[in-house]
């Protein structure tokens, strides 16, 4: 979802998978932790960026929480579905490495569902962390979450199955550990009118970073008061909490 604005995006062609088959995943799985380190810390009324807000199953939390937010991301087809289903929000379709047009004036910057683990350098995650700076107030509030190594040591090679009413998503992984690199084949068979299935496939690519990279690139671009909490200690239920952890900082 971070891919560079005028590339196309990996999300693009499985961009309805992902908004009807993981609705209902992340947000619930992650929604005490992040009451404990977003909702409760920033009061309603603040403006808010969703950063890499894919399809807007984050921001329409935000929304019903009483922020003003603006959501970005990299996939036009996401986006596309975003602004369908939360006309009032300001979405664009930025890439989260070359932020533009955001004036410095956000309380708070929100990063789900590891969102930043698709950035695949080191640099262009700092260039990602020094435009979320830039588009902060002085003292705003970052939180995101990420996968650390943990995570991706999962056997996840055995294709998985998710289905819902006239569509099937089909998804397995594989890591890397020399390069750090993970990358996840995802296949989905929507059923036409017509009774025959039609076949989408992508390939999503992500780069595992220690706490200390992430750390370290955080206050090189600025970031003051930087802590990091396993998700499971966060509150997050354990399936998804696995390996992750949430970062917070501020500008």
């Amino acid at each position: 979802m971070e891919i560079a604005q005028a590339a196309r995006s990996s999300y693009d062609d499985i961009a309805d998978m992902y908004h009807s088959l993981w609705a209902n995943w992340y947000l619930p799985a992650a929604l005490p932790a992040l009451e404990k380190l977003f909702f409760s810390q920033l009061c309603s009324g603040g403006r808010v960026l969703d950063l890499c807000c894919g399809s807007g199953h984050v921001t329409r939390e935000l929304v019903e929480r009483g922020y003003a937010v603006t959501g970005v991301d990299a996939s036009a087809a996401l986006i596309a579905i975003a602004r369908r289903e939360l006309p009032q929000v300001d979405f664009r379709v930025q890439d989260a490495r070359a932020l533009v047009g955001l004036n410095g004036g956000f309380d708070g910057v929100l990063s789900t569902f590891d969102s930043l683990n698709h950035i695949l350098s080191l640099g262009e995650l700092g260039s990602v962390f020094r435009g979320v700076r830039d588009a902060l107030k002085p003292g705003g509030l970052l939180v995101f979450d990420m996968n650390l190594e943990e995570a991706y040591s999962l056997d996840l090679r055995q294709w998985s199955v998710e289905m819902a009413e006239n569509n099937l998503g089909l998804m397995r992984g594989t890591y890397d550990f020399a390069s750090k690199l993970a990358t996840t084949e995802l296949i989905w068979f929507v059923e036409t009118s017509n009774g025959l299935w039609r076949r989408h496939r992508s390939a999503v690519e992500q780069r595992c970073y220690t706490e200390a990279e992430i750390s370290l690139a955080l206050a090189e671009a600025g970031f003051k008061s930087i802590q990091m909490i396993w998700a499971r200690e966060a509150g997050m239920r354990a399936d998804l909490g696995f390996g992750r952890v949430f970062f917070t900082a501020r500008a």
